[in-house]
């Protein structure tokens, strides 16, 4: 199909494993002199996809080129975590995510044939989206690709192959490889979402380092019917898989995805034949709660992994996203959530620079920032498998007694780890934040993303806070004896074109001109707010900055602080 009919489709009738995408030939193929693009982005994957819409949405135009003409297939990334969702929300289809995807925030972890604990992601209500969704790979990307492709800014190449990249001091020349032969394209800035094997990475003689794990674990995806609870279930040397560990998930249209954990002398190919899939699966199923169920084998792929990145993910005017600047294991769904993230990061960034809002000194910070959640990731990443797969006796018999005592003893389990689950980055050390000269508790201290609350808008509607925010800067106020006289201090600030939204937020009683009102003083409480605390939130929705009761002189300070402007 060409790729724009995908902006006319409904919501759940395409089958997006199945779908394959029309080769065109672009007039950039033609002309005697490569034409110049603002943006190229490379890989139409999710942080691709991501990335694109993200550009577009701020009104900058984006090539993006893949070298293939079809979505995933099989469940892969399926873990998508609350602030992943925030972003979709942003991007314009979060609601299609949560719909369609299973939410949850129970997990349990067994050791044995026992259930030794379970703990709950989310315990607090007032938040807009779940803990986690689950919801398979090819279902993100398709519906990414259903929004890109109604953003006329948008400029989606199938089958366009880069096969070499060519830096120069104010742009890019990329070489790509296409059916009806090869094409030069300048860009601006490149920006590579390639995947874990990213040949732009490759094409500039840059490599990912650090640690490969000698494991392997197949991925099994079942059909069954079952109303076994939404959770999240992990067997640390189940009777049914000894020695091994075993980690099953609930996925929309009755899919179940089971990993098991099959050792490093397993055979791939082998261990992918049905005739030995199939037995797997009954074995854990007659040791669950799902004994009597019916399944058939949908999908499968034995993988192994890697916890890597690259040493810098800027490099000139190619900057680096996702997996081809870093790589982690699947324990923690760490992996989609940050490359999502490293998205939102750059988008804003990258727009700024080329509306010349910001300098370009402004993307190092992105190289930073990201850098900077690469290694945590990475850090919480090796843990769990460590854990999960431990390479020494002593390892084993640690692992063993942790798992052992959490059965009756609390510290015991803050010990085990069946994957830290995915949680966004708090940029403490970002040369972007303003730090605070006042005193405030809870955790929305300068680095941080911001947490949502609900929110009544003035005609009475409910919302939420997030979805309250515009594209660029946000500054929210609470209501005091000087919050009318800031507004309008910031409203006559020479921003030269920065946008800066205002929002005043009012408690529950308020009868003023407050933008939002804090009905359940959720928003008050997780903000810390007093009368006239106040906040600068970035584009990306990370707080920069926050003061008790500032000038809008201060506040101009902090936001060119955000840009890079010293």
């Amino acid at each position: 199909m060409k790729f724009k009919e995908l902006a006319a489709g409904g919501r759940d009738e395409l089958d997006y494993q199945k779908l394959a995408f029309d080769y065109t030939r672009h007039p950039d193929q033609d002309v005697l002199h490569p034409v110049r693009r603002p943006v190229v982005v490379v890989g139409a994957g999710p942080v691709g996809l991501a990335l694109a819409i993200d550009l577009a949405q701020r009104e900058i135009p984006v090539v993006l080129l893949d070298n293939d003409n079809t979505l995933s297939t099989g469940s892969r990334a399926i873990c998508f975590a609350k602030r992943t969702l925030e972003i979709f929300d942003r991007l314009g289809c979060g609601d299609r995510m949560v719909d369609k995807g299973v939410s949850w925030n129970v997990g349990k972890v067994f050791f044995k044939e026992e259930e030794v604990y379970s703990f709950d992601l989310l315990p607090e209500a007032g938040f807009g989206r779940p803990a986690f969704i689950n919801l398979q790979q090819y279902y993100v990307e398709g519906y990414l690709a259903q929004r890109a492709a109604q953003l006329p800014l948008i400029d989606l190449r199938w089958k366009n192959t880069v096969s070499g990249v060519a830096q120069h001091d104010d742009h890019v020349v990329l070489t790509v490889e296409t059916p009806d032969g090869s094409y030069d394209l300048e860009a601006d800035y490149v920006a590579a979402c390639d995947g874990g094997r990213s040949a732009v990475r490759k094409l500039i003689g840059q490599e990912s380092k650090g640690r490969t794990f000698r494991d392997r674990f197949l991925i099994a995806d079942v059909k069954m019917k079952h109303e076994a609870p939404t959770e999240r279930w992990f067997w640390f040397d189940p009777v049914f898989h000894p020695n091994q560990s075993v980690l099953l998930h609930r996925q929309p249209d009755d899919v179940w995805r089971i990993d098991f954990q099959l050792g490093w002398d397993a055979d791939p190919e082998e261990e992918k034949k049905p005739e030995n899939i199939i037995p797997r699966v009954k074995a854990l199923l007659e040791h669950s709660t799902m004994r009597d169920a019916e399944f058939e084998l949908e999908w499968a792929s034995v993988y192994t992994f890697s916890c890597l990145r690259m040493e810098g993910f800027r490099h000139g005017r190619v900057i680096f996203a996702g997996d081809s600047a870093h790589g982690v294991s699947p324990f923690g769904a760490r992996g989609a959530n940050s490359g999502v993230q490293d998205a939102e990061n750059l988008a804003w960034k990258l727009a700024a620079v080329l509306e010349k809002a910001a300098p370009v000194a402004l993307l190092d910070t992105y190289a930073d920032e990201r850098e900077y959640a690469a290694d945590e990731n990475i850090r919480n990443s090796t843990r769990a498998t460590d854990f999960i797969t431990p390479k020494s006796e002593i390892s084993r018999l640690f692992r063993d007694a942790v798992l052992e005592l959490s059965k009756s003893h609390s510290f015991a389990r803050t010990l085990v780890n069946s994957g830290r689950l995915s949680v966004p980055a708090t940029l403490h050390a970002s040369i972007l934040n303003t730090p605070d000269a006042e005193n405030f508790s809870g955790c929305m201290v300068p680095g941080a993303p911001a947490a949502d609350a609900p929110i009544n808008r003035p005609d009475g509607s409910d919302g939420w806070l997030l979805r309250e925010l515009a594209q660029g800067f946000t500054v929210l106020v609470a209501e005091g004896s000087a919050a009318h006289s800031l507004k309008r201090g910031i409203q006559d600030l020479d921003l030269k074109g920065v946008s800066l939204r205002v929002l005043r937020i009012g408690p529950a009683s308020d009868l003023g001109e407050a933008d939002l009102i804090d009905t359940q003083g959720l928003l008050g409480q997780r903000y810390d707010m007093q009368p006239n605390t106040t906040y600068l939130l970035r584009p990306d929705q990370h707080v920069c900055a926050r003061w008790r009761q500032p000038s809008a002189a201060q506040i101009h300070r902090a936001l060119m602080s955000a840009l890079a402007i010293h």
